[in-house]
């Protein structure tokens, strides 16, 4: 173990090189901030994956009113709807500093951005760079304006492994680098670590993302909120590896079309169709599924390699021709909506501790992420939590004390568990079985530990929503609540909800 280097002690630390993160670290210069990252500085997480873009009200026939409805619309009720008003009139200043900073959205010959239409929207505005290229093109501009900033310290190839407190406050970090501790006083932390697909065996995302940040706060002591939200886009290429390649919505925007192997349009005549909500699309597939038939999307009036020439390749690569034949597709964990419970300006329940984009939850998503918020949310949040930090008195921590480094994490017990029990599809005898599985991992001192803590969240709050709502859908209350509101819980509150779940399911049992 050892202490950090002296001219990053103090600095604010940001964890996580996303759109997040990135955007934070930059609205904060000229402030020092230390920039950690797990792998290369914007690689390994899911911003430079993202295909579809970024939502923004600004075309002519739209408005941040008519945006909010279909947010609204989409998170089945549970969306804060102040928070989401204000995030949604923040579009125009998102854009207009990612450009600023050199992103590269598609436009028309007139110079107006070309917008795109995606599920759940009432109006074309969605943009994109290169074609389906657009989080590639965002964390391309944004990692050189951050290499290039001298504000910002970058320590790549870095695990945060615990976030330290001390008099309930944010004192620092204990950090992993060339397999060595080292310890990072700091008052000041923002959470930019990303999602939970790493928790499932299929998903769209990385599978090193395994919910970290929302581990690490929740053992500090912040409150998570809405954790059993999980979103599975309705459209993965349907191939046998870990993380899948997405299809993006965008596609179906374009027209394309879902059918199963008998040729059938299974959603026809459903309000929406193909641009239903994610988890209405979503569920059909996979009752299409159960039942033994395969899904496909058939795309042959699409000009597919000049507007998705990303997911043409991606398709090539497994042997599909996109614009000859239907590309089989299968639903995969996509989104987080819940996380670490934060304010408009990303402050949790922990002094000192920030949380922004997939890991933290505001309240602009609710029950369902509607399609392409996520990264608007990201941007806008991290301006906003750039500026309550600046505004704030600085950092000056006390040197925390030393602990010993945790085991690596292990998240193969933990993804049997999620994937079988906390998927499209729950119940509550299959909830019991996760919270049976996980408790015991949670409260171990082993690999699974970490890993644990996040799912057993996922789990608890499963299991304490007895109704179906959004991205929760639950087979023995398949109908809403007359009462629903959003949840939050620490982690001493979450394992005693768990006890009491076992406890109680014992007792009815006996």
């Amino acid at each position: 173990m050892r202490p950090a280097p002296p001219e990053l002690t103090g600095r604010v630390v940001i964890i996580g090189s996303g759109i997040a993160g990135l955007v934070t670290a930059l609205a904060l210069a000229p402030k020092p901030v230390v920039l950690v990252t797990q792998g290369r500085l914007g690689q390994g997480g899911s911003t430079v994956l993202a295909q579809g873009g970024i939502a923004a009200a600004i075309g002519p026939d739209d408005s941040p009113a008519l945006h909010l409805a279909d947010t609204l619309s989409a998170g089945d009720g549970l969306c804060n709807s102040a928070i989401a008003e204000t995030i949604l009139r923040q579009a125009g200043e998102a854009i207009a500093y990612l450009e600023s900073h050199g992103t590269r959205f598609d436009r028309d010959a007139s110079g107006a951005p070309v917008l795109g239409l995606e599920a759940a929207h009432g109006r074309r505005r969605i943009l994109h760079a290169a074609g389906d290229g657009s989080g590639a093109e965002i964390v391309r501009a944004l990692v050189a304006a951050v290499r290039s900033c001298a504000s910002v310290a970058i320590l790549e190839d870095t695990s945060a492994c615990r976030l330290l407190t001390r008099d309930g406050m944010v004192a620092g970090l204990l950090l992993q680098r060339d397999g060595a501790g080292m310890i990072l006083p700091t008052g000041q932390v923002v959470m930019a670590t990303g999602g939970i697909g790493g928790l499932y065996d299929a998903t769209t995302n990385p599978v090193d993302n395994r919910g970290q940040g929302i581990m690490l706060a929740a053992r500090a002591g912040a409150a998570l909120a809405d954790m059993e939200f999980v979103q599975f886009h309705p459209t993965a290429l349907a191939v046998a590896r870990g993380r899948l390649p997405l299809i993006s919505e965008a596609v179906r925007g374009e027209g394309a079309i879902l059918i199963n192997d008998c040729g059938e349009r299974f959603l026809t005549g459903h309000p929406g169709e193909e641009l239903a909500p994610r988890d209405i699309v979503a569920r059909a597939i996979h009752a299409e599924m159960i039942s033994g038939r395969q899904v496909f999307l058939k795309a042959d009036d699409i000009d597919f390699p000049t507007r998705f020439p990303a997911i043409t390749a991606l398709c090539r690569e497994a042997g599909i021709d996109p614009a000859r034949e239907p590309i089989p597709v299968r639903p995969a964990q996509h989104y987080h909506m819940g996380g670490i419970h934060t304010d408009i300006f990303g402050r949790s329940t922990l002094p000192g501790l920030w949380a922004i984009g997939e890991c933290a939850a505001t309240g602009l998503h609710g029950a369902n992420r509607l399609a392409s918020n996520s990264l608007l949310e990201a941007a806008v949040m991290g301006l906003n939590a750039a500026r309550d930090i600046a505004a704030g008195p600085g950092s000056h921590p006390a040197i925390p004390a030393m602990p010993d480094l945790p085991p690596e994490a292990d998240p193969g017990q933990v993804r049997a568990i999620t994937s079988r029990h906390l998927g499209i599809l729950r119940d509550g005898a299959s909830l019991h079985a996760a919270i049976a599985g996980l408790l015991p991992l949670a409260l171990g001192r082993g690999g699974a530990s970490d890993p644990a803590i996040t799912a057993l969240a996922i789990a608890v709050f499963a299991a304490l929503r007895q109704e179906s709502r959004g991205a929760h859908a639950r087979t023995d209350f398949p109908a809403q609540a007359i009462h629903s509101v959003s949840r939050r819980m620490t982690l001493d509150q979450i394992i005693q909800s768990a006890r009491l779940i076992l406890s109680d399911n014992l007792a009815r049992s006996a």
